[in-house]
């Protein structure tokens, strides 16, 4: 708050003794600029809450918020963190699409290409082997597995098993280069500018976004094994 602004909510009388060098005057100017720091966060606060404009420190505490509890799930609170942040920061991005096709073949896919930034995972459902679903990792993503079982286990169906094995045939692409699909929509557009001038002059860091990732277009409503329970 100003320091003027300050000024006209106090009475009359207090307001006739801040004048120019006065001590209520210098403890007004102490007041502004005690504030002034607050301000400059609260003036961007919705950046704190944008996937690809909060700092790296919050990026975590998001994914929370979106049901990722797994993918950060660490045994220390200062351990580093499974993944790069800016695959973090996708899938923060894409967390309410994510929730809307959890427990199905492209809500488990999604999740996997997000985090690990390499297409090629294969779902599998052996005829022979009811409620039992195989993933088949690409080579690229095998140093990954940790992860890859976190959130296996995470986006599977409550009633299904899961076996998750390595493909070495399979030749995976970094999913942050592919094509776009037409029609994909991308939840962090609104957040295209976030690198002006405007965040800059603002108390919140601001980042590149670094790390956007494509994500294929759901599956058409005619096929029922594609869609959301």
């Amino acid at each position: 708050m100003r320091r003027a602004a300050i000024e006209r909510l106090l009475p009359a009388a207090y307001q006739r003794a801040a004048g120019p060098g006065s001590v209520l005057g210098a403890l007004l100017d102490v007041m502004e600029a005690l504030h002034a720091p607050d301000e400059a966060v609260l003036a961007d606060v919705d950046a704190l809450f944008a996937p690809y404009r909060t700092p790296d420190g919050f990026v975590a505490y998001l994914a929370r918020w979106v049901a990722m509890d797994h993918v950060v799930a660490a045994p220390r609170a200062d351990a580093p963190l499974p993944l790069p942040v800016g695959r973090l920061r996708d899938l923060v991005a894409h967390g309410a699409l994510l929730a809307r096709w959890r427990g199905t073949p492209y809500g488990m896919r999604t999740a996997l290409e997000l985090a690990t930034g390499v297409t090629g995972f294969v779902l599998e459902e052996p005829a022979d082997r009811p409620f039992h679903v195989v993933v088949r990792v690409p080579a690229a993503a095998a140093d990954r597995l940790t992860l890859v079982n976190r959130i296996v286990e995470a986006e599977k169906p409550a009633a299904v098993t899961v076996e998750v094995t390595t493909d070495p045939t399979a030749e995976p692409t970094d999913a942050a280069t592919d094509p776009e699909p037409p029609g994909t929509d991308h939840p962090e557009s609104s957040d295209a500018g976030a690198d002006g001038p405007e965040s800059a002059a603002t108390g919140v860091a601001s980042v590149r976004a670094v790390g956007r990732a494509h994500v294929p277009s759901p599956a058409p409503p005619d096929q029922p094994s594609e869609e959301p329970s």
